[in-house]
């Protein structure tokens, strides 16, 4: 019995279907002995670093309270990751975390049909450096560590000044410092 065209390519894509699936089958039981690992599990950190201190960053930004804030969220960013001994102080530590707030930016992201801003894009950039004390060399550091987020505006003002912006709406302060320090230890402890 001889199988039409239609009939042959249905056949064609019903093995092929079955191929790719067996081909996904033997990737998910084979994958976890391939050597990919997932990002995050470990620290590129010497073994002999217990203890990192983390001084309050300098703030070069009209934004008031924003070194203290970030730094407290950096804190507690490594004090929840559960490995670290974490000290406000420059002495007495195994590392040194060191940050400079360089910038705060803020510009509209949107528009009403009115041409208010309706949405704001708010750039931090930092520098900031982890130093091994015991053997004085830098670990990790990135002198223009730059975060982006957008917010939605509060109330109908147009508002370029981050020190304005924050004032108007403090929670947008507590978010941006938040995903910022967990940016900066994940990067440093995933060495990326």
């Amino acid at each position: 019995m001889a199988l039409s065209e239609f009939e042959g390519h249905n056949v064609l894509r019903i093995t092929f279907r079955l191929f790719l699936g067996v081909l996904c089958v033997l990737g998910v039981v084979s994958a976890p002995g391939c050597g990919y690992a997932l990002a995050g599990r470990g620290s590129f950190l010497p073994a002999y670093i217990k203890t990192i201190g983390v001084p309050t960053f300098v703030n070069r930004t009209v934004v008031f309270n924003l070194e203290t804030m970030l730094t407290q969220k950096v804190r507690s960013e490594f004090i929840g990751r559960g490995k670290y001994q974490i000290l406000p102080e420059a002495t007495g530590v195994d590392a040194l975390l060191t940050g400079e707030i360089t910038a705060v930016t803020i510009q509209p992201a949107s528009f009403t049909p009115q041409q208010l801003a309706s949405r704001y894009a708010i750039t931090m950039v930092a520098k900031i450096e982890l130093r091994d004390v015991r053997e004085n060399k830098v670990l990790w550091e990135n002198a223009n560590v730059m975060f982006r987020q957008e917010y939605d505006t509060t109330g109908n003002r147009n508002v370029i000044d981050p020190a304005a912006f924050f004032q108007q709406d403090t929670n947008a302060l507590e978010r941006i410092t938040t995903e910022f320090a967990r940016t900066i230890v994940s990067a440093i402890l995933e060495a990326f």
